[in-house]
């Protein structure tokens, strides 16, 4: 039904999302964080049902928990990754690079083994900013 009055729509500027973490999962600050098939937040790495949503802005040890008993703060932008040796080059500014591990990303999916990582930004002496989320 459309508005017949003034409504106030929440806001949320989606640069920080709360998800909850997998079981038996722990998660370092600084480290990029994906979403496995089921939903749960867990490190990057090579697998090819992950989806990268950003970096995590704390640690979190769910170890011994189950899926969703601890939640991480995850931070969506434009981050510096180290590269692999299947490196991203200036030529793959615009594209997408693929998740090595939870800090590394690389120039292919690895022959179908790898998710996305982001779209590539800019590349320096120290690594590959990448956009993620």
């Amino acid at each position: 039904m459309a508005l017949t009055k003034d409504r106030n729509t929440p806001l949320r500027d989606g640069n920080d999302v709360v998800h909850p973490v997998g079981a038996a999962k722990k998660i370092y600050a600084g480290s990029l964080v994906v979403l496995n098939a089921t939903g749960y937040s867990e490190p990057g790495s090579t697998a090819t049902t992950l989806t990268a949503v950003g970096r995590a802005e704390e640690q979190v040890d769910n170890s011994a928990g189950a899926d969703g008993a601890l939640s991480i703060t995850v931070r969506r932008g434009i981050f510096r990754f180290a590269n692999h040796v299947d490196a991203v080059t200036r030529t793959e500014i615009g594209k997408s690079c693929y998740i090595v591990d939870d800090q590394t990303v690389a120039k292919t999916d690895g022959t179908g083994t790898r998710s996305v990582a982001g779209k590539v930004i800019d590349l320096d002496s120290s690594g590959v900013w990448v956009e993620v989320g």
